[in-house]
């Protein structure tokens, strides 16, 4: 059985210090627990709502942060891009690229993650089936490129809710490649009138403990020590001191599978 996998940071960085505090504090559980860990920051936040909507503390400082933080803690690190001509710098930083939702079918964006040579972490749109996502990879793949990866996060439901298939898994499993659940942006709540979106934190748990039941390769988890202070998606992030009770109740469902599988 391969290592379960864990995505997991702040939303964007916010500044070294409290980087390095989520970090150390996630690679002490997936060390306990035999996760494979992937630090997760947004070096930018160009997908915002509002005008004013914070978007970063500076494009070199906040990937330099992220190049440290996989140097000293050897643990490797992930960031997403927007647009085609970053994907050669961000690549120097990190260790994986990361296509958000909205950009899974952007052409260019995925043939630049994709000769990077880099892992690649698709986000499937809230607007795709799970059958859809082929064409994303094969994007990606086309460049020579096989370590791509997809990642389920809900599908859009009116204007202001998203909801979960539980056969998504299954049904992306089948595409041959890893998949990763976003057990954060799954719980969010879009297109609120303030500009910021919602959420329900509440309900992360209970997406993870489905996902891993489901199949799930792995989590994608943003996590906060103190969500509601976080410049970006306060709503939806997870409090860092939930997130190893969440884990090792998903390992345990994890491990009772395996061991009952007649394959295992």
């Amino acid at each position: 059985m391969k290592p379960f996998i864990l995505i997991a940071g702040p939303c964007a960085i916010e500044g070294r210090e409290m980087a390095f505090e989520i970090a150390r504090a996630v690679k002490a559980i997936c060390d306990d627990l035999g996760i494979r860990y992937i630090f997760k920051g947004s070096y930018r936040k160009a997908n915002r709502s509002r005008l004013d909507s914070f978007t970063g503390i500076g494009d070199d400082k906040a990937l330099g942060i992220l190049k440290e933080i996989g140097e000293t803690l050897k643990v490797e690190t992930i960031t997403d891009i927007h647009e085609s001509h970053e994907a050669e710098k961000v690549a120097r930083y990190v260790d994986h690229i990361q296509i958000p939702a909205f950009l899974c079918r952007q052409t260019e964006l995925l043939l630049a993650a994709g000769r990077t040579g880099k892992g690649v972490n698709i986000k499937k749109g809230q607007f795709l089936s799970p059958e859809a996502m082929v064409f994303a990879l094969e994007k990606v793949q086309s460049t020579g490129n096989q370590n791509a990866w997809v990642c389920e996060r809900g599908v859009s439901f009116g204007y202001s809710d998203l909801i979960v298939d539980a056969t998504a898994i299954h049904r992306l499993k089948k595409l041959g490649t890893p998949v990763i659940m976003d057990c954060t942006h799954s719980v969010q709540k879009p297109n609120k009138t303030e500009g910021v979106t919602g959420g329900d934190p509440s309900l992360i748990e209970t997406i993870a403990l489905s996902a891993v039941a489901t199949g799930a390769d792995g989590f994608f988890i943003e996590t906060h020590p103190d969500p509601k202070c976080a410049q970006s998606d306060p709503h939806t992030m997870l409090q860092l001191s939930r997130l190893r009770g969440i884990l090792e109740k998903s390992m345990r469902i994890r491990n009772t599978l395996y061991h009952a599988s007649p394959t295992s």
